[in-house]
């Protein structure tokens, strides 16, 4: 890929995810104007957080309900 970047047989590349992170300063990839390089945050966005933690909250609530319905019985729901 570095080669061909360079020879401009790729326009170009976006890249979110590396070998090694954080990438390190002097990677070679970095010296190109080809390159959009994020620090692995690609996928943050605001409606991603609002699915994530919706659903970890839904977990959490259906795991504390599972445990004192096994504690209180039944009646407790």
């Amino acid at each position: 890929m570095n080669r061909n970047l360079k020879n401009k047989k790729i326009a170009g590349v976006a890249l979110d995810v590396y070998d090694t992170e954080p990438l390190p300063a002097d990677y070679p990839l970095r010296k190109l104007d080809t390159i959009l390089a994020t620090p692995h945050v690609g996928y943050v966005t605001e409606d991603i957080y609002r699915v994530f933690y919706g659903d970890t909250v839904k977990v959490i609530e259906e795991l504390l309900r599972e445990r004192l319905t096994l504690i209180y019985g039944n009646d407790f729901i």
